[in-house]
């Protein structure tokens, strides 16, 4: 597929643009930085603009497509990452402003432009659990799909209005529109770095339900997504399968959950992000749970 990816630079999709140009996709790269990724072209745009996004989705993914004189041809797929990645990175009107109304632009210009498969990229901080103000459990665990939203903070918030924008463009259209609650993503390198203080010290990641996505298996769930079609609008969790601490799901129960209610039981490494739906609707496995990493084992 021939594919218009926003935010291929950032830490998420410096992984993902890789292994979707491994799986034999023609990526173009649409960021304010350059990725400089072998056979990636990077244009650099502004998502805020709407004029700049309508531009970008009618131009060449790389020089050699000027070589058939045809002109730029439409693209297969849009994939939206680009955002300000994260709360107090910038005022909360910048973040709500850049990610809502980039949001809005991007998908906009796809569908008027007739794309029929966007995916974006929302967030397990919708989930009203990361970005809190004060430590707020779930209502109910294991996070699925259909859990009733409600972040207090502005990234949360901005998420959560991409979804209801994107429900709203697949209603109008009948294009395909999936987005993505992406938990907290890991590169190989913060392994090591990283997860020995988290297996010290769980209650580290108590704030987001200790919960991980490895960027490479990230990648493999956008890819399933692209070639899954016809689903209309969905929202997948996309998280591995287990904790990102050394302890089973009913030992953080008992010490971080002891009064929130299950909706179902859960296995016994279960991650409480379940990702159950990308597993049974896309075929997800994982292939990168950080229990294959040799320095953490045993």
């Amino acid at each position: 597929m021939r594919i218009f990816f926003t935010g291929g630079s950032g830490k998420a999709g410096k992984h993902v643009v890789p292994y979707l140009v491994q799986q034999g996709h023609r990526v173009m790269n649409v960021d304010k930085v350059p990725l400089n990724h072998p056979g990636v072209h990077d244009l650099i745009a502004d998502i805020t603009d709407a004029g700049q996004m309508y531009s970008a989705m009618q131009t060449y993914a790389g020089f050699d497509e000027m070589d058939a004189g045809t002109g730029a041809k439409t693209f297969d797929a849009v994939v939206h990452f680009a955002a300000i990645p994260r709360l107090l990175l910038a005022p909360d009107v910048e973040t709500y402003r850049v990610n809502v109304m980039g949001t809005y632009n991007v998908i906009e210009a796809a569908v008027k432009l007739g794309i029929r498969k966007i995916i974006i990229a929302s967030s397990e901080t919708t989930y009203g659990v990361c970005f809190s103000d004060g430590v707020v459990k779930p209502r109910v665990l294991p996070l699925e799909e259909d859990y009733d939203i409600d972040p207090m903070d502005s990234y949360g918030m901005s998420k959560k209005a991409n979804e209801v924008t994107a429900r709203s463009f697949q209603r109008r259209t009948g294009a395909d529109i999936y987005a993505l609650r992406i938990g907290n993503v890991i590169e190989p390198h913060e392994y090591e770095r990283d997860f020995p203080g988290y297996f010290a010290d769980p209650a580290r990641r108590l704030r987001i339900a200790f919960s991980y996505i490895d960027a490479r298996d990230l990648g493999q769930i956008v890819d399933l997504c692209l070639k899954r079609d016809g689903l209309g609008y969905q929202v997948f969790n996309a998280a591995n399968d287990g904790h990102s601490v050394n302890l089973t799901t009913h030992e953080l129960l008992a010490r971080f959950y002891p009064d929130v209610p299950l909706s179902r039981p859960m296995d016994v490494r279960e991650g409480f992000l379940s990702n159950r739906k990308i597993r049974e609707v896309l075929g997800f496995r994982e292939r990168h749970p950080w229990t294959t990493v040799a320095a953490l084992k045993g």
